[in-house]
């Protein structure tokens, strides 16, 4: 598993090491604005609101990661974080190839993306949809296909990402 800070390139951002659940796969809990890539069986959780999660494996490789990203993009003159959809995906993308990824045989899921606040239901594009198109829009330019999606609604999401074959389980809140 990759263990860097937020801000460096194509960095895997996690401040934590994973924990083995019992009889099972080693855990690990992502925190909004960060990113979690592994090359060895691996079950990552995060709870999601607006945020997006874009999860990408290697199904022959069994490489796998997930990133949780708050914004679409930063304000102008903002240095790149893990925090912003443009930036977190492709990080996400070269973190996972330098773990042996590869690029061609990535699939993607995408979750979150809910408007949880109902003073803002009523409005057209609001930031959890805007999160889902700026995931969609960088996985189509990056030809990344996306194989399933949990998305949109009024409710957060818990999900669990394994990252050796792809399966993940969402849970409304």
């Amino acid at each position: 598993m990759s263990r860097t800070r937020a801000g460096q390139a194509a960095a895997a951002v996690v401040d934590w090491m994973p924990h083995s659940a019992p009889g099972g796969l080693p855990n690990a809990y992502l925190h909004a604005g960060h990113l979690f890539v592994s090359a060895t069986p691996c079950r990552v959780s995060t709870i999601l609101g607006s945020c997006v999660s874009v999860a990408l494996f290697d199904p022959v490789a069994q490489v796998g990661g997930l990133n949780h990203f708050l914004l679409p993009q930063g304000p102008e003159n903002t240095a790149p974080s893990a925090r912003f959809g443009q930036t977190a995906v492709p990080w996400l993308i070269q973190a996972l190839v330098a773990a042996g990824a590869n690029r061609r045989q990535l699939q993607a899921k995408v979750f979150g993306g809910a408007c949880v606040l109902r003073a803002f239901r009523s409005t057209a594009g609001n930031l959890g949809q805007k999160n889902v198109q700026t995931a969609r829009a960088l996985l189509l330019a990056e030809g990344i296909p996306v194989v399933a999606e949990d998305v949109d609604g009024e409710r957060g999401r818990k999900l669990i990402f394994q990252t050796h074959d792809g399966s993940a389980w969402v849970r409304a809140l």
